[in-house]
């Protein structure tokens, strides 16, 4: 299963602590900050029941992930309530985001679970709108 890429606009941007309860993720944000010198440069970090370390996801980032185990538990702790009316994303296999998902390592032709909301987000070159 993959999830993402998502945010939310401003002024109800939310900034993210996430952890893995059980499981493991490829856990991975998008700096979405117009003007920043990493805007659309992404960080891919593998969070697990392990380990136990957690990703701080800041406001004007994009965030998504993809299960590498069977089953995955991931606790998000936020600093903004959700606004469904602010919500925005960026397609997870956006050839213009360049992001290695490492699909290669769940089998030959493995192709993520995604759902019919995160697989209808547009490309950045198809008008995705980041803030």
């Amino acid at each position: 299963v993959l999830r993402g890429l998502h945010f939310q606009n401003e002024p109800h941007a939310q900034g993210k602590l996430v952890a893995v309860v059980s499981g493991r993720v490829l856990d991975v944000i998008v700096d979405i900050r117009r003007g920043s010198p990493t805007y659309l440069r992404h960080l891919k970090v593998v969070l697990d029941d392990e380990l136990h370390r957690q990703l701080w996801v800041p406001r004007g980032f994009a965030h998504g992930f993809l299960a590498l185990a069977e089953s995955c538990d991931v606790l998000y702790k936020v600093d903004a309530v959700h606004a469904p009316g602010h919500e925005g994303g960026l397609r997870w296999d956006d050839p213009a985001l360049g992001i290695d998902w490492g699909l290669e390592a769940l089998g030959p032709g493995a192709w993520p679970i995604v759902s019919p909301r995160d697989a209808a987000l547009p490309t950045l070159a198809r008008g995705t709108s980041v803030p």
